[in-house]
């Protein structure tokens, strides 16, 4: 059974997750920049006796990557990207400094482009790839169908969605990504959020501002 690790990073409040089973772990979305975030995610991985075997991201928007060129530093892994976030990625050394983060560190492109509809599989788990763009072209959720959860960065928050105002948003499109993929998840599925607590696909079909656009 996964161990779901939660770090909430940067002034974003962005939410990083570690993912384990035995003595690998996975890394997602990481946000951390300042130097005590990046020790936090470390002093985890070592008390844990875990060993990184790969870099997720649900997308690329400044707050969920901010810490990608310290993880490929520190541990040498391979980072997954869907292809239509490319651009996201490289965008962010733009415009990072005006965001406050001046000394952030452009890290190198992805070892693998995805396109939605792969597995991931490491050890024992495994990961189904789901495209769902609207908050950002290139969105992928992960979702574990064996143990019931999905980490599903800025597409469904509780009580909410992902903005649409940013380069690549569309409401339409999300709102697809939502009705179409989300809400097509077993009801009882456990939903990770990129901001905020964790939810469930039932929950959100009830409540969700979503319904009312």
């Amino acid at each position: 059974m996964s161990i779901i690790k939660k770090f909430v990073f940067n002034g974003f409040q962005e939410n990083t997750y570690v993912i384990h089973d035995n003595d690998i772990c996975l890394i997602i979305d990481p946000g951390c920049f300042e130097k005590h975030e990046n020790e936090e995610l470390t002093a985890y991985i070592e008390s844990n006796h875990l060993t990184p075997v790969a870099l997720l991201l649900t997308h690329a928007h400044i707050d969920h990557v901010l810490g990608c060129h310290f993880v490929q530093s520190k541990y040498e892994v391979p980072m997954y990207l869907h292809k239509e976030d490319f651009a996201t990625l490289k965008a962010v050394s733009n415009y990072a400094h005006v965001y406050g983060f001046p000394g952030y560190t452009e890290p190198k492109d992805p070892d693998v482009f995805l396109q939605g509809g792969e597995i991931i599989e490491f050890g024992s788990i495994r990961l189904n790839v789901k495209f769902t763009p609207g908050h950002a072209p290139g969105h992928v959720v992960f979702h574990n169908e064996e143990e019931n959860y999905v980490i599903n960065g800025d597409v469904l928050f509780a009580g909410s969605f992902g903005r649409v105002d940013l380069p690549g948003g569309n409401i339409d499109v999300l709102k697809d990504s939502i009705f179409n993929v989300m809400f097509n998840l077993p009801d009882s599925t456990e939903v990770y959020c990129g901001h905020g607590p964790e939810t469930t696909i039932g929950k959100e079909k009830q409540t969700n501002l979503i319904l009312q656009y």
